[in-house]
């Protein structure tokens, strides 16, 4: 343990605000469950990430000593279509968990890439080392990894203030009537099963905002869909989709229960990711073609 002491020299509307500027090698989500942990007082009292900070007010933060490094290198098939000595962007297949959970160390994107590459972000902690974002395990498509820490906050902040770009494509059930749209709800944990997200009420959930524009309607009841995110709510295509009474053909959670091809997961793929490089400034744009297994069942639609 290793405890710091902060002094507030102006104000500020919430004390995880000024802890964050304190604290240069932490997320705001990290920040936030030093908080939720009790671990930070301001003025020798526990506080609220929501705390209204005075002049003069003084921090005290305990933080907790490192983990040992928990996930091993493996030498796992992944595809990296991009590298230089601040980040990666990768390919990730379809079947392949981002980073370890409930135990289960192995087999993950990060075991993967502990082998591939030379160094990754130690912001997440030992676990989730270079992740700045996620896709569903059974999403396939791209993801920007971080190989420092000066790279991992800048690409956060990015996709914090919605200035990267992120693209997926989907087949959907039925055929959708408009040809583009925007689905505006909120998205929270469904009340009857907590393993599931679900659009709720706004005090239940947080905002989430999707563009869909239709790229081709198949005569056999199916939808090729395009869709950009302006929010990364856990599960968002997915749930806006089955919001729209046409859910991700595949989708063993929101979809339909009888489905017409064997797939082995949800067909929806992140095609297209955008980014400003954290140090040259540089615009970046990648593209992932679709899987083959995507495009199979795309090809049987077309010869129908």
């Amino acid at each position: 343990m290793k405890e710091l002491t902060f002094t507030a020299r102006e104000e500020y509307s919430r004390a995880d605000i000024f802890l964050s500027e304190q604290l240069q090698g932490y997320t705001r989500s990290a920040v936030k469950k030093l908080f939720v942990s009790g671990l930070v007082n301001i003025n020798g009292k526990t506080c609220k990430p929501s705390q209204e900070v005075s002049s003069g007010d003084i921090f005290t933060v305990t933080l907790p000593d490192a983990k040992e490094l928990s996930a091993k290198p493996e030498d796992l098939p992944i595809e990296i279509i991009y590298e230089d000595n601040d980040l990666a962007v990768v390919n990730k297949p379809q079947g392949m968990t981002v980073h370890a959970g409930n135990g289960n160390y192995e087999g993950t994107l990060v075991n993967a890439l502990l082998f591939r590459l030379d160094s990754l972000s130690g912001i997440n902690g030992v676990i989730r080392p270079g992740i700045v974002h996620r896709i569903d395990k059974d999403t396939s498509g791209l993801l920007v990894v971080a190989k420092n820490d000066a790279a991992h906050l800048n690409l956060s902040k990015q996709i914090e203030e919605k200035s990267c770009k992120r693209t997926y494509i989907a087949l959907l059930e039925g055929v959708l009537k408009d040809d583009s749209g925007t689905v505006t709800t909120y998205i929270g944990r469904d009340p009857s099963d907590r393993i599931k997200m679900a659009v709720v009420p706004p005090e239940k959930g947080k905002l989430a905002v999707t563009d869909y524009t239709v790229l081709k309607r198949y005569a056999e009841n199916f939808t090729l869909c395009r869709f950009d995110l302006h929010t990364g709510r856990t599960h968002q295509i997915r749930v806006h989709a089955k919001y729209l009474n046409h859910p991700v053909v595949g989708d063993p959670v929101y979809g339909v229960k009888k489905q017409k091809f064997k797939l082995s997961g949800q067909l929806l793929h992140a095609y297209r990711l955008s980014f400003t490089h954290p140090t040259t400034g540089k615009q970046m744009t990648f593209e992932a073609p679709l899987p083959d297994y995507f495009k199979e069942v795309l090809q049987k639609l077309s010869e129908i």
